[in-house]
């Protein structure tokens, strides 16, 4: 859409490798969007092949994780007036083409648009039996909470209109599966619209994902005591996003 400024935020920790053909990527599917990456105290040289792929750079002290990457990131694009936001993997698990389904969704009414491995769609993606069985049960207790299906809600690929930017640069939480569970659960308690769409992603080929068998349990576990807490609190995400709604907050 004419006038529709989006920025694309791209958290990244030591992401040397598989930033510059990332970025090249996007240069070709999106020509017109405006790309930040926020470098999460990486110690290779991702800031440097960031600028030389011609994105801007946010630089955060020390490594803090990817939720306050992306909080840095709606931080900026809520203060640089951006109408929209899409957060996109550093290390090409992402296809840009599918940037824009997603904001094909906001255009059609929706204020977060959450890119899915699962839906009816996309290309099968291979997950282990423990991931996936924690995926299924987070799945279903979100929908408990929110009263909406969603088959992928640890899925990082996702956009935000200007709202959901107002809102989410106060409180996105910072906790790693928080960062991506959490959201819908603030978002859902706000008044705000989330709906999925298809998404074929790629495996992640450079690094090592957090996906050990008690980690991942444990991580489980502690989201899903989290977000009992967070449902006990629904009225103050109503009176933040109520507060960004007073101050213009909607494009």
């Amino acid at each position: 859409m004419l006038g529709i400024r989006t920025l694309v935020i791209i958290p990244a920790l030591n992401e040397e490798a598989a930033l510059p053909s990332t970025l090249a990527a996007l240069a070709v599917a999106q020509p017109g969007v405006e790309v930040v990456v926020v470098d999460d105290g990486s110690v290779d040289r991702t800031r440097e092949v960031a600028v030389a792929g011609g994105a801007r750079v946010l630089s955060l002290p020390f490594n803090l994780g990817v939720g306050s990457a992306v909080r840095a990131g709606l931080h900026f694009a809520r203060d640089r007036g951006f109408d929209r936001a899409v957060v996109f993997d550093a290390d090409g698990q992402h296809d840009p083409r599918a940037i824009d389904d997603l904001l094909a969704a906001l255009d059609a009414g929706a204020d977060v648009a959450l890119a899915s491995r699962f839906a009816d769609g996309a290309d099968a993606y291979p997950v282990g039996r423990v991931r996936r069985s924690a995926m299924r049960f987070m799945a279903a207790f979100v929908a408990r909470l929110t009263h909406e299906r969603f088959t992928d809600p640890t899925s990082g690929f996702r956009a935000f209109d200007r709202p959901a930017i107002e809102l989410l640069s106060r409180v996105y939480p910072v906790e790693y599966l928080a960062d991506t569970v959490e959201v819908l659960l603030i978002v859902a308690s706000a008044g705000l619209r989330t709906t999925e769409v298809a998404s074929s992603m790629k495996v992640r080929s450079l690094g090592v994902p957090s996906n050990r068998r008690f980690r991942l349990v444990a991580n489980y576990l502690r989201v899903f005591v989290g977000l009992l807490g967070a449902a006990v609190f629904r009225a103050p995400y109503r009176r933040v996003h109520a507060s960004s709604r007073r101050a213009g907050g909607v494009a």
